[in-house]
């Protein structure tokens, strides 16, 4: 299965906050041996917000949602994913409970008598309102859950949050894919040559090898090689053959005269 990302939040595209959740989602797989297929970003507006949660959920991907699932007028995820699927919003029991201890805990923390019908206690139950169907995704750091709906998770915008949650849903739910994402992959510098003098080599390996694709990675400032080109193959695990691929590639590099630096293994 394809993983996706999408990060939800105006705080993102404007710059007043830097997104983490990128790169650590991107570790997170990498330790289980999986790998990101795509990732997105969209702002607190609810057409596009559907738009793009309808697209997810009719992927079949397993799909991380972050942000926009709390229950201020900002936060629009949980009512664009119930418009995407064509449900009802519900407050989800369990939901409910873990909220109703959250407020609890705060009352004894702070000293003050536990008052669930007070209004805006009331209000925080909102939190737990999801689309019909969905199976929550606890949250270790405070007790109010995420929720998922098929492969489709949907976690808060808060990193120390949101990502023992994604990994509680990694190990919970797809363990049994660890390790199916594992890609080979292998390259060499390429000094003193254009991509262009390379496409031609690069759509022969291609054709020749399926399963294998060919990546080609310029620079212009690198500070040991300077101008250069990290030309290599990837393949999925158990799809085509990297090693004899790469073989090829580099037997067409030294036939067309160019310069190599050093091979890497990834």
């Amino acid at each position: 299965m394809n993983i996706g990302l999408i990060v939800i939040g105006d705080e993102i595209l404007s710059g007043k906050r830097a997104d983490k959740h990128l790169p650590k989602v991107i570790e997170l797989l990498a330790a289980r041996g999986l790998a990101l297929d795509w990732a997105r970003y969209v702002g607190d507006e609810r057409p596009r917000i559907t738009a793009a949660l309808r697209e997810a959920f009719a992927l079949g991907d397993i799909v991380f949602c972050t942000g926009g699932i709390g229950a201020t007028p900002d936060d629009h995820t949980r009512q664009c994913a119930a418009a995407a699927l064509g449900r009802e919003l519900l407050l989800h029991p369990e939901a409910r409970t873990l909220i109703l201890e959250r407020m609890r805990d705060s009352a004894r923390e702070q000293g003050l008598a536990f008052e669930p019908e007070r209004a805006d206690n009331v209000h925080r139950l909102n939190m737990g309102v999801f689309p019909a169907g969905a199976r929550i995704i606890p949250n270790p750091y405070n007790k109010i859950p995420g929720f998922s709906v098929g492969d489709v998770h949907f976690v808060p915008g808060f990193p120390v949050m949101a990502w023992p949650m994604i990994e509680w849903v990694l190990d919970r739910r797809y363990a049994h894919l660890h390790g199916g994402g594992l890609r080979h992959e292998r390259s060499v510098i390429v000094l003193g040559s254009m991509e262009a003098t390379l496409t031609p080599l690069m759509e022969r390996i291609e054709a020749e090898f399926p399963g294998v694709r060919v990546f080609s990675l310029p620079s212009v400032d690198h500070p040991q090689w300077g101008r250069h080109i990290e030309l290599g193959v990837k393949a999925a695990a158990g799809a085509g053959d990297p090693q004899a691929a790469f073989a090829a590639l580099c037997a067409g590099l030294q036939g067309l005269g160019v310069t190599l630096g050093p091979q890497m293994v990834r």
